[in-house]
């Protein structure tokens, strides 16, 4: 088994396909996996050179080979599979010949597709397809999985679960990492591994985008943050033309040179991506061997994450937003009765906005369908805030549920000492991952002494143990009695703390408003105590973020225990604050103007407020005055990485929902429709993967542009035709494979040719500026909010022009 080999040994995978298969002939727009049936001698002899360079992996034809791309008869899907595995295996046969031990990587690349709530394909349906081709790829023969080119948490989410869920082959997982460290969805190197580290992948790493030096930084955090091997994959550098065909600017030896480094830093398994061939394979082979591994050394990381942000329990002590739960909370309960989520939503972002780390999610009533409930909310927070949740319910098929949906790893609230208990939860801790709550109970309730509290403490750690989870995903809760009825209560709870904290060395929770259960004034006695459990260890509090007698104490413990760099953070808090601040900060809802509505992603919050504003403004004055300044400032956030694209998108849909108002009162009025300038969109023929394209789209159209999106896959020449029927003065071109962007190059010759007024803007994974410009496109877009500055400036000058010519007609 390779796992055997892992970690104690260099392994070495294969190089570039994209490449090699246009050097051998195959022609713009043609689908690579099906070479592996019309020229399996050609694929055989590519895996077979690979073979002889060294490589230990080589990653079989199928990096788009799934049910979404080959939906008819013409290439069986089964075939196209089966067939790749059975090339692999030939050319470790004639390569090889048994004299040392090989492995076939089943390659599961992205569906090109986003997942709901960003884009339309949902998770079981991702989940479905990612599972059939683990299953016939291990029908097959393969030897592992290797899941690559992730550029979403929630994606690569649905593949591990579906090649762990329904194989045993182990499973390899690589994402796409841009220079800032994050995916394109927004997750950072901490997330990305703990979501995979709690899935339990056997590997994990970077692969394509970048090219090796670029990728120190990045493999550096890896190294930092992960207890599982690291795969690193990178580019031959970036892509260039000589002499009219795509080549790669790093050559072998130089490629080999930095991965040299990159091994002795730490990476266990190596090899390349686009532009990278047998000889780079073979040189860095040559380079490498001989080092010493580096050991995979186990991080004692307590890390909750969710698709653009982690939150580490460890130094200082952190919040979880407590009011998500409808407890004692009249509003709320009736908010659940009666479905109305928006409610939930603004309760979670009104904690973001008061310094909640974490929002804890409980909505269990016993009139409704709670595990429906559960994920239903769960997915709705995750479309507007990038904080991690924790998922709080005592109902196991709600916990299930929420796990599966979540996009990262959650915190769990909770599993106690009591066997039962134990038994129903660490199994799904295991599946899923994640951060899960102990309380220090069990059959026989709550010890009286904080030597009994440390005792059922270690009994959840050694049962934690039994299903493999660390301790460093058990936060310990020592529990709150409230004083009123347990005068040492709170004497106790300290106790308790600063025991299992120094004993044991986890992390630790409390929900501290139980504390002061059953007395007047309860922010008083909460505020205190909140201050004094920080002193003792508290990893993390369970309070209401909105109440300014606790944030006035979690503030100033931190500036006060040199906790708070130059007390930055209280200074930022208070500086402009009076001494006769309220004791709980809020926001009503009349206070919640369009714009904060359409920043925050507020879609049915927009569409009612903007038709309340339409009986007073003009609508020119709400796009104006509300709706642009509001995409502006969302999309320098997307720019500067402080927002994510789920948020990005999210307020495009806020925006599109107050637009259609908009445009109803304009059509009813029967004012004459505004003149839109229109945009072609497409990605590029033999290019199925549109989750760019389809950005630009969504974004262009709350900027009151007419896009016409001709779709994937598609054409020059219906290009080409649309522009000339349509008038058309801008196009925008998408492509993530190396592949296809010959077809890229040549739309852009049809278009200079039949409409040389047109301009062309491209964008995708394995474009850059340089390469843009040697292909003849007119603007290179490194981000979708790039492109709509490019087409807003374009149509701009135009205008300009257009005018200036009448006025020197007129003179």
């Amino acid at each position: 088994m390779i796992t055997e080999r892992l970690g104690t040994e260099l392994l070495f995978l294969d190089g570039g396909m994209g490449t090699l298969l246009q050097e051998k002939g195959m022609k713009p727009g043609e689908l690579p996996e099906t070479w592996n049936i019309t020229h399996a001698d050609e694929i055989i002899e590519i895996h077979k050179k690979y073979y002889e360079a060294g490589s230990d992996i080589v990653l079989t034809n199928t990096f788009g080979a799934n049910a979404l791309k080959f939906q008819d008869d013409t290439f069986p899907l089964e075939k196209i599979i089966s067939t790749a595995v059975k090339n692999a295996k030939e050319a470790s046969f004639r390569a090889v010949k048994g004299e040392r031990d090989t492995y076939v990587a089943l390659d599961i690349g992205p569906t090109g597709k986003l997942l709901k709530p960003m884009g339309d394909l949902a998770f079981e349906t991702a989940y479905e397809t990612f599972k059939e081709v683990a299953v016939l790829g291990e029908a097959a023969g393969a030897d592992l999985i290797h899941i690559e080119t992730m550029s979403d948490t929630y994606e690569v989410k649905a593949a591990v679960l579906a090649a762990k869920e329904n194989t045993s082959l182990p499973v390899f997982v690589t994402l796409i990492f841009d220079e800032r460290g994050k995916l394109l969805t927004g997750a950072d190197v901490p997330s990305v591994v703990a979501l995979l580290e709690g899935l339990r992948v056997d590997a994990l790493g970077i692969n394509c985008g970048l090219g090796p030096k670029q990728m120190i930084p990045i493999l550096d955090q890896l190294l930092e943050y992960s207890s599982l091997p690291i795969i690193v994959k990178p580019n031959a550098g970036l892509p260039v033309q000589r002499d009219g065909e795509t080549c790669y600017d790093v050559t072998p030896e130089e490629f080999a040179a930095t991965m040299k480094e990159i091994v002795t830093k730490g990476a266990v398994v190596v090899g390349g991506c686009c532009g990278t061939t047998p000889n780079h394979i073979r040189c860095m082979i040559e380079s490498v061997r001989g080092i010493p591994v580096v050991p995979v050394v186990s991080k004692n990381r307590t890390i909750v994450s969710s698709y653009g942000k982690h939150v580490e329990l460890g130094t200082g002590s952190k919040i979880i937003g407590e009011r998500i739960n409808p407890t004692g909370k009249k509003k709320l309960k009736e908010a659940l009765k009666n479905h109305q989520i928006d409610y939930l939503i603004k309760e979670g972002i009104a904690q973001e906005d008061a310094g909640a780390h974490i929002l804890d999610v409980n909505v269990g009533l016993p009139d409704i369908d709670e595990p429906s409930v559960m994920k239903e909310v769960i997915q709705e927070l995750q479309s507007v805030t990038s904080l991690p949740l924790q998922i709080d319910t005592v109902d196991v098929e709600a916990m299930e549920s929420a796990m599966r949906i979540y996009n990262g790893k959650p915190m769990i609230n909770s599993v106690s000492g009591k066997k039962e208990s134990m038994n129903q939860i660490f199994p799904l801790v295991k599946k899923y991952g994640g951060v899960v709550v102990g309380l220090t109970l069990d059959e026989s309730g709550i010890p009286d002494t904080a030597m009994g509290r440390l005792e059922i403490a270690k009994k959840i750690l050694a049962s934690a143990a039994l299903y493999n989870i660390d301790k460093k995903d058990i936060v310990i809760d020592v529990l709150c009695m409230t004083i009123s009825s347990e005068p040492k209560g709170a004497v106790t709870t300290l106790e308790a703390l600063k025991l299992v904290r120094e004993t044991l060395g986890v992390q630790t929770v409390l929900g501290v408003s139980n504390i002061s259960f059953g007395l007047p004034n309860r922010p008083v006695i909460n505020s205190n105590f909140y201050t004094m459990a920080m002193q003792q260890g508290l990893s993390v509090g369970i309070i209401n973020p909105m109440s300014e007698d606790m944030m006035k104490s979690y503030y100033s413990y931190h500036a006060l225990m040199s906790l708070d760099d130059n007390c930055e953070n209280y200074i930022a808090h208070y500086a402009n604050q009076t001494a006769a601040a309220p004791s709980v900060s809020s926001k009503t809802d009349s206070e919640l103007t369009l714009q904060s509505i359409i920043e925050k992603g507020l879609k049915d919050e927009a569409g009612a407020v903007t038709q309340t504003l339409l009986e007073s403004k003009d609508p020119l004055d709400i796009i104006n005055q509300y709706l642009i300044p509001a995409l502006d400032i969302v999309g320098k956030g997307f720019e500067k990485g402080t927002v994510f694209l789920p948020q990005l998108l999210m307020s495009a849909a806020a925006a599109k929902n107050a637009f259609a108002v908009i445009k109803d009162v304009i059509a009813n009025s029967g004012a004459p429709a505004e003149h839109l300038d229109k945009v072609v969109l497409a990605t590029v023929k033999g290019d199925i993967h549109d989750i760019g394209k389809n950005i630009v789209k969504v974004l262009l159209e709350n900027y009151s542009f007419d896009v016409i999106d001709l779709g994937k896959d598609v054409p020059p020449e219906l290009i080409v035709q649309t522009v000339l029927d349509q008038d058309v003065r801008l196009v925008g071109l998408s492509a993530l494979m190396t592949t296809t962007v010959v077809s890229m190059e040549e739309t852009i010759k049809q278009l200079r040719s039949a409409a040389p007024n047109c301009r062309v803007m491209v964008g995708g994974a394995v474009l850059n500026q340089d390469y843009a410009d040697m292909i003849g496109a007119d603007f290179y877009g490194k981000d979708a909010m790039q492109s709509v500055y490019y087409a807003q400036k374009f149509f701009q000058d135009n205008q300009s022009m257009i005018t200036s010519d009448k006025e020197e007609q007129d003179i």
